[in-house]
This record gives structure tokens, C-alpha cells and sequence, in this order.
């Protein structure tokens, strides 16, 4: 049983896209043109010519990500997903896949809560920290006790076992970083990022998320969306919505979702878009899977 994975925010490289659009189906360059006018600036030629500071930027690099991975599945015939999945801002991707949401609605989604993500990092510096080598109860109970001294510290990501990512302001990861590996952890490492995501500190951008996915359609998935929110298969459009909006602030859990999905008869999963990243956190949760990418 196939199941379609689309990955997020990091996987984006300088010239992304291009043998795709040169060589591609019509329908994907169609894809392209219509993302540069939807979004109001020339999305493809940074895609492809980019620097990489250029494709670092919030507003550029979802956008991005996402016409990518819509791009690449539907140069896949006969697409019939038994599930998908997407990591944090891949689930817009797999909604699109499952005909949720149109390429239009996606994008304009995927820009709106860039954009809102960005406002919250300006207004609470905040940043992310991956914790390797620790098992996720440790790492929950430190976190909670580093909020217990009044920093804002959690666990953001559950990618694979021995790598969680955690999210909070800039004293709440260094104290957190310090218990971390006090506790046994083999590495903190900072990440690049411009802020906490997933974590209480976007609580402004999910109030923005909340009303703009108000006013856009959704459809009747055609298959299971294994959510971020929770790990569970959702095919009822009001829980989509409500996990939707919640996984800006709440964990991603990836771990749990693979967990479930191969539990719920997957054996082979495919990643659309740009890089490998979660083929590889899939082969770390499920040595029996299969894995690919188109």
C-alpha cells in the first residue's frame, strides 16, 4: 500500500524545480505561472536562480516547497495515494494530493501563513534547537521544567527516535540545551531558523491561519491525511481545519504518524518534493518500509 510523504520547511535547495519545468508536463509549467501571479513576485526565477539566503526566507521557502511537491505528483500517473502525509508545512502539500484544497487555495494558504509566521518571529525572538541521541520523555521533562522558570522551551518535533527538535526563545534552548546534554544527549545543534515554530510563541500567526482558513473551500479528502497534530487519520473536513490551524502551535508528530501509517497497512512510502529528508527519518521508524522519491 503506497503512501504519498511531502516534506517541509529546510528541504529547498538553489535551482529547485528547474529540470521539472524544462522538462515536466505543461501542466506543471501552467503550475508555475500561475504561482508567480498568484503570490505577486517571480517565485520561479528565485527558485531557480536564487541565492540561498534568497530561498532562506520564510515567505520564499514554504511558497516554494509547496509548488514543488504539487508539481512533482502530478507528473505521477494514475496518482491514486492510500494515504498521505505531510510534515508541518507539507501537510498543505498532502491535502492538495488528497483534492482537499485546490493548487490555488493551497498556495495562497501556504503564503498567508509564511507571512503570518514571520510577523510572530518578529515580535518574540525565539529560535530551535535539535536534540539527538535522548529519548522524548527526557526531553519533555526537561522542557516543562525549564518553562517552569519562566522561559518558553518545548518539544516541536518528534522526526525519528533519538532526534527531537525543540522550540523556544533564545534562553529558554540555551538552559534547556545545557540540561539536554547534562542528561545524556549527544548533540544540541541550533538550527537557522528565524523562530520558535511550533510552539506557543506562533500563537499570533494561528489566530491569522485561523481566519484565512475560514474563508477557503475545502473538499472531501479522497483518502486518509495522517495529521501532525495528533498522528491520526483524518478524513472529516471540520477536524482537518481544526488540526490544521492547532499545528502551528503544537508538536509535529512525525515519529507517530509513520508509526501509524504502517500499522494502517503501509509498506511503501513515496516523498514528493525537493530533497530526501524524510525518506530517511521514515527508514529510522520503520526499518521494514519501503522508501522512494519521485
Amino acid at each position: 500500500m503506497n503512501a504519498y510523504i511531502f516534506p517541509g520547511q529546510g528541504s529547498q535547495f538553489k535551482g529547485m524545480g528547474l529540470d521539472l519545468y524544462q522538462n515536466g508536463p505543461k501542466s506543471v509549467k501552467k503550475l508555475f505561472e500561475q504561482a508567480d501571479r498568484i503570490l505577486g513576485f517571480d517565485i520561479t526565477k528565485i527558485m531557480f536562480e536564487g541565492s540561498d539566503d534568497e530561498l532562506k526566507q520564510t515567505n520564499v521557502t514554504q511558497p516554494a516547497i509547496f509548488l514543488h511537491s504539487v508539481a512533482l505528483a502530478q507528473t505521477i500517473e494514475d496518482f491514486a495515494p492510500a494515504m498521505v502525509a505531510g510534515h508541518s508545512l507539507g501537510e498543505f502539500s498532502a491535502l492538495v494530493a488528497a483534492g482537499v484544497l485546490s493548487f490555488e487555495d493551497g498556495l495562497r494558504l501556504v503564503s498567508q501563513r509564511a507571512e503570518a509566521m514571520q510577523r510572530a518571529c518578529e515580535l518574540n525572538p525565539s529560535t530551535m534547537a535539535a536534540v539527538l541521541g535522548l529519548d522524548d520523555a527526557t526531553i519533555e521533562r526537561i522542557c516543562t521544567e525549564v518553562m517552569g522558570l519562566g522561559e518558553v522551551v518545548v518539544a516541536a518535533n518528534f522526526n525519528c527516535p533519538g532526534q527531537v527538535v525543540i522550540s523556544g526563545t533564545h534562553e529558554g534552548i540555551r538552559l534547556a540545551g545545557e540540561a539536554l546534554k547534562a542528561a545524556g544527549a549527544k548533540r544540541v545543534l541550533p538550527l537557522p531558523v528565524g523562530g520558535a515554530f511550533h510552539s506557543p510563541l506562533m500563537e499570533p500567526a494561528r489566530e491569522e491561519l485561523a481566519e484565512a482558513i475560514a474563508d477557503t473551500p475545502f473538499n472531501q479528502p479522497r483518502c486518509p491525511i495522517y495529521q501532525n497534530v495528533n498522528a491520526q487519520p483524518a478524513t472529516a473536513i471540520q477536524t482537518i481545519k481544526t488540526n490544521l490551524i492547532a499545528q502551528l502551535t503544537a508538536p509535529v508528530r512525525w515519529t507517530q504518524s509513520v508509526e501509524n501509517m504502517v500499522t494502517d497497512g503501509a509498506t511503501t512510502f513515496i516523498e514528493c518534493g525537493p530533497g530526501k529528508v524524510l525518506q530517511g527519518l521514515v527508514k529510522k521508524i520503520s526499518v521494514s518500509a519501503e522508501v522512494a522519491g519521485v
